[in-house]
């Protein structure tokens, strides 16, 4: 480890830019073993606030121009960035949610108050449906929560049912209100946090409740069933210890939410309105912070399934901010900026890293909410900045990870609310991959506010020249995009990058996220 910067010398980011720093990275190509799966940039959509009605879907009859319902502008917007999989109905809507209400037509489907989210009145005119018919659009994996909390095994196993099974008394109804052949429907959540909004169990019992609502969703007509159990949030690691223990390989994936967020006196802070210490802080704890909770989650799961036979999700993470002023209470809608950007490539990068044991993870929200692809306000939409990392990184899906090591220097991040809570984070978070065609895809991020930084990178073996190269920057970290400004933040062609001999020579700004390709 390098000299440390202490955040708390916040004074300094005031001075005249100092010398070029300088890092490295070598490439281990001989350990390119695990795939990065393309569920690993996955998103999530729940009834909250305007990111189903509103942001993904504003009906066939509205003046906002739609294809049978679906936002037209926000639809090419996801296809940009191939979501491969979509979580639905929730998160704690889901275990509040009776899918019989959101089938049949629209003008009979009963209305509900969502209790979870702002006692907003749902009329239930986006159901199974609407989502499983937008996955078929998009070309991605739908993946859908169960009702353990408050539903029945008999629900559950009807659900299933309608979804998937080509005959019955489901398939029938399923027929009746329009849907002749069945979806392919793999991913099943059975329950969503049932230690908390979930139910509020122990995991002992919510354990043995898996093992009785798993048995119930059955495959039906050839379709392929990968049932996931309700993990831990954070550091909760009896959970995963007590589940791993009951339940084992009933399961297929255990689910850990993880989210960049600390609350004190009831607030969470902005998400524009913010200094040096708290970016530097959200950055640490998206980069190593993540990887301390990976890293001993996956020990755990090791110690009962060393085969590797049920895999780790990370079906909710991404940054969360006070909802902004003059919004709806509960509906946590949040601007997006330049650090949320930053907190999605350091997070992606570690990601990269776990992906022999963890296979999906699920950004919140894709939709107006949380840390969210895309924002809409009528007609209007937005392209967030963390939009635009997935978009830059999405060529990493299927391609093989390539572990690379970084020398560079640190930064001590000390959260200002709690002068206990330090972590020690690298400036310079990297990630590479291989694709099919030997395309090799660097994804590198400069968390420094003040100096850019030359990185040299050994290639090995690695040959060929830059055929791609984006940056996304700004001039200040709180830059957002906005409906009356929305192109402040965006990608640009990048040119500072060459390559002598079997070294790339990298000078990346300061506050910058770059991608590149060789080839």
């Amino acid at each position: 480890m390098k000299k440390l910067l202490s955040v708390a010398l916040a004074a300094m980011m005031a001075m005249p830019m100092m010398a070029q720093k300088e890092s490295s990275a070598t490439l281990r190509m001989n350990d390119a073993k695990y795939k990065i799966n393309k569920e690993i940039y996955g998103q999530f959509a729940e009834h909250l606030g305007t990111c189903i009605y509103g942001g993904l879907w504003v009906g066939p009859d509205s003046k906002i121009a739609n294809t049978d319902g679906y936002r037209n502008d926000v639809l090419q917007a996801l296809k940009d960035i191939r979501v491969p999989v979509l979580r639905w109905p929730g998160g704690c809507f889901a275990d509040e949610y009776h899918w019989m209400d959101g089938v049949g037509p629209k003008e009979n489907r009963p209305r509900m108050v969502n209790n979870n989210w702002g006692g907003t009145v749902e009329d239930n005119s986006f159901g199974t449906h609407e989502f499983l018919n937008l996955c078929e659009m998009l070309g991605c994996e739908p993946y859908v929560s169960m009702n353990v909390g408050s539903g029945t095994v008999e629900e559950t196993a009807k659900w299933v049912e309608y979804m998937t099974a080509k005959d019955g008394p489901m398939a029938k109804l399923r027929k009746q209100n329009g849907r002749e052949k069945p979806w392919t429907v793999k991913y099943i959540g059975v329950g969503n946090e049932s230690w908390g909004c979930g139910g509020s169990m122990r995991p002992e019992y919510y354990g043995d409740l898996y093992r009785r609502y798993s048995t119930y969703c059955r495959e039906y007509s050839g379709n392929k069933l990968y049932k996931v159990a309700s993990g831990a949030s954070d550091y909760d690691y009896d959970w995963t210890e007590t589940i791993m223990k009951n339940v084992g390989d009933r399961m297929k994936g255990l689910s850990l939410h993880y989210y960049t967020c600390y609350t004190w006196n009831g607030s969470k802070g902005s998400a524009t309105n913010f200094n040096n210490d708290q970016y530097y802080w959200a950055v640490a704890k998206c980069g190593v912070g993540v990887k301390e909770i990976l890293d001993k989650h996956v020990a755990i799961m090791d110690k009962y399934d060393p085969k590797g036979k049920v895999d780790l999700l990370l079906d909710e993470w991404g940054t969360w901010w006070d909802s902004e002023p003059g919004s709806i209470e509960g509906h946590l809608y949040q601007q997006n900026a330049m650090r949320d950007a930053m907190v999605a490539a350091f997070s992606l990068n570690t990601f990269h890293q776990y992906t022999k044991r963890m296979k999906m993870t699920n950004i919140a929200q894709i939709a107006n909410v949380l840390q969210s692809m895309v924002l809409t306000k009528d007609d209007k939409m937005v392209l967030t900045p963390t939009y635009y990392v997935f978009k830059m990184y999405r060529d990493n899906m299927e391609a093989v990870n390539i572990p690379i090591d970084v020398t560079c220097d640190y930064f001590a991040a000390e959260n200002e609310r709690d002068k206990n809570n330090q972590r020690v984070s690298p400036y310079i978070s990297a990630s590479a991959s291989k694709m099919s065609d030997g395309t090799v895809v660097m994804n590198l991020a400069n968390a420094d506010l003040t100096q850019s930084n030359k990185l040299t990178i050994n290639l090995g073996n690695v040959k060929g020249k830059v055929v791609d190269a984006t940056i996304l920057t700004s001039k200040d970290m709180k830059d957002h995009n906005t409906f009356e400004n929305p192109d402040k933040v965006k990608p640009a062609e990048f040119k500072g990058a060459k390559i002598k001999g079997n070294q790339l020579v990298v000078d990346m700004p300061k506050m910058s996220i770059v991608v590149l390709k060789i080839k």
